[in-house]
């Protein structure tokens, strides 16, 4: 699936990385806890998240994810997007509930990382 579609499925705004959104991703998850995605998550290419935050988009870069979704209507500041294009990562906000997000992005064909999770 493309980034764009993500986008039009989560009836999303791009924030930043427009230049990116011809980008196919495989995966998703939706975490509020960045120790969590950390210990956890592998091979994810979307987070959705209502954690609005720098570690948020550091925790991104390190787990090599493409895109990252605020939920809840959540609205970075400014620190955050830079910080986002810095690691060409795109940005994306969605009034949408964490659960509502997952699920539209699930029944439209976007799995989860395919190992067992405890």
């Amino acid at each position: 699936m493309k980034i764009q579609e993500v986008v039009r499925i989560l009836n999303g705004e791009v924030l930043c990385g427009e230049e990116r959104l011809e980008s196919d991703v495989h995966s998703a998850c939706g975490s509020d806890m960045m120790s969590d995605v950390l210990a956890y998550v592998k091979d994810q290419s979307v987070l959705l998240t209502g954690l609005c935050n720098p570690q948020t988009v550091r925790t991104a870069e390190m787990m090599d994810m493409r895109c990252i979704v605020f939920v809840r209507g959540k609205e970075p500041d400014e620190t955050i997007i830079e910080l986002a294009k810095e690691a060409g990562i795109v940005l994306v906000k969605t009034r949408l509930r964490m659960y509502s997000a997952c699920g539209r992005l699930y029944s439209a064909g976007l799995g989860e990382n395919s190992e067992e999770h405890v």
